[in-house]
């Protein structure tokens, strides 16, 4: 039996992708199956991406987080969430914004730095110190958003009509990627040493 520091994992973000992908059994064959579907996947980017924003402009809840001027952004935010449409400057923005993660994805090289990249992602959601902006996206709403993505993502993949097995393992792959995404989401909003420190 193998022994798993529980202090590390909150502390050692290589060492929680390393626990994570061992109890999802996501190593080798499933990053050959994400490169052998790469190029042909990289198309529908686009079509996931429109996806994604026309179910986050579905509710207002989800909505709203666009309407502050997002970190980076260099253009005037919208003034109100009835302002705000899916050809404002600040979308755009935001759709390249997940165009390049989906991409990153696709292209990994998937160590140390897609980790950090990861992590990355997660924390720039969440009301951290290191950032200059205060989004702060309830974890709900980001499960939520993951589920769909896989959802749309997967209907990519079919579409692409592959040869059963190579289908098979890269709806496998992408689902173990997404599921590990959603961890580091989780480290930030459900850290038990982060819950102690608010009580």
């Amino acid at each position: 039996m193998e022994h798993v520091d529980r202090e590390k994992l909150y502390s050692d973000d290589e060492y929680r992708f390393a626990y994570v992908s061992k109890s999802m059994d996501f190593g080798v064959d499933d990053i050959k199956a994400i490169e052998t579907v790469a190029d042909k996947i990289r198309p529908l980017v686009p079509v996931v991406v429109d996806a994604v924003y026309q179910k986050l402009f579905t509710f207002d809840i989800t909505k709203k987080h666009f309407v502050p001027k997002n970190e980076g952004f260099q253009g005037d935010a919208p003034t109100s969430l009835e302002d705000l449409t899916l050809d404002h400057p600040q979308i755009k923005f935001r759709k390249d914004f997940l165009s390049k993660y989906l991409n990153k994805l696709l292209s990994g090289p998937y160590d140390k730095r897609l980790v950090r990249y990861l992590d990355w992602v997660a924390k720039i959601h969440t009301d951290t110190p290191e950032k200059k902006s205060k989004i702060n996206v309830d974890y709900i709403h980001i499960n939520a958003l993951l589920g769909y993505v896989e959802t749309v993502l997967v209907g990519g993949i079919l579409s692409l009509q592959l040869p059963a097995a190579e289908q098979l393992a890269a709806l496998a792959a992408f689902n173990k990627l997404l599921w590990i995404q959603n961890d580091y989401f989780a480290k930030y909003y459900l850290n038990p040493a982060l819950a102690t420190e608010s009580q």
